[in-house]
């Protein structure tokens, strides 16, 4: 069977739209077929809200999967998205930055345990990794385990600080954990083409980082921000708004680079 494709979303500052393009890119992937899992490794657990799966649904998470007590496939829950499963997260998942720190293998914990998922022949063909908004032991475990990241990147005024700041990490696990580690790709995310700031960090971010910003940036949308209250991705929830849409803009030009690579 091939092996899955794994995509770590992350960005060490929170509030930048990784959970929000975690959860709609996944809905969009299932939608053109795509078998997907997405990985909450977020101890907020906003991942697995966003996608219905109640606090009492938790009874296993990815915290028993990195220590070693639980599989994917048992903790692994179906969404309202036809071929879209989670692995929740909870709370007890921060305990996981400081259990972990003396561990053996302690880098490696989730890339094992989606090779186990994969190996009987049923597993997904993606798997986003929801990271905590940190560049600690948690989302490490994630760079470690993916063949690439895609970095959300929200138009403010610190975004290319920041951004300087994760590409160092990327290039710390490609050196030490993971040599075939890439960048799939930044989005730009909360855009506002009103906003003299969010075309200036437009226009910053594509000089410094060329091809690999994508061409759909996330607009600014209320639709999006009310969507996980409801338990349900933003294409469920309104699939004709320009968040939505920009998602599924979004998700196509990933599968094209996907395929071109």
């Amino acid at each position: 069977m091939t092996p899955p494709r794994i995509l770590a979303i992350a960005n060490q500052k929170g509030g930048v739209g990784k959970t929000t393009t975690t959860i709609n890119l996944g809905t969009a992937l299932a939608a053109i077929g795509e078998k997907v899992l997405i990985i909450d490794l977020d101890p907020q657990g906003n991942a697995s809200t966003g996608l219905g799966v109640e606090h009492a649904r938790r009874r296993l998470t990815t915290y028993d999967v990195l220590r070693g007590e639980a599989e994917l496939s048992d903790i692994a829950q179906e969404t309202l998205v036809p071929g879209l499963t989670v692995a929740p997260s909870g709370v007890d998942l921060a305990a996981a930055e400081v259990e972990l720190i003396n561990a053996e293998g302690r880098h490696h914990r989730l890339r094992r345990a989606i090779e186990r998922v994969s190996q009987n022949g049923t597993g997904p063909s993606y798997v986003l990794i929801d990271c905590p908004p940190s560049l600690g032991m948690l989302t490490v475990n994630a760079m470690a385990a993916a063949d690439a990241v895609l970095i959300p990147l929200q138009c403010e005024f610190f975004a290319l600080e920041g951004l300087a700041q994760i590409l160092r990490t990327i290039g710390q696990v490609r050196q030490r954990l993971n040599p075939s580690l890439d960048l799939q790709g930044i989005v730009l995310t909360m855009y506002d083409r009103r906003n003299n700031l969010s075309r200036e960090v437009e226009n910053n971010v594509r000089d410094h980082m060329g091809e690999k910003v994508y061409r759909t940036a996330i607009p600014r949308n209320v639709r999006l921000s009310e969507a996980p209250s409801h338990g349900k991705p933003a294409l469920l929830y309104d699939l004709k708004c320009s968040g939505s849409q920009a998602y599924v803009r979004l998700a196509t030009e990933i599968i094209q680079r996907e395929r071109a690579a």
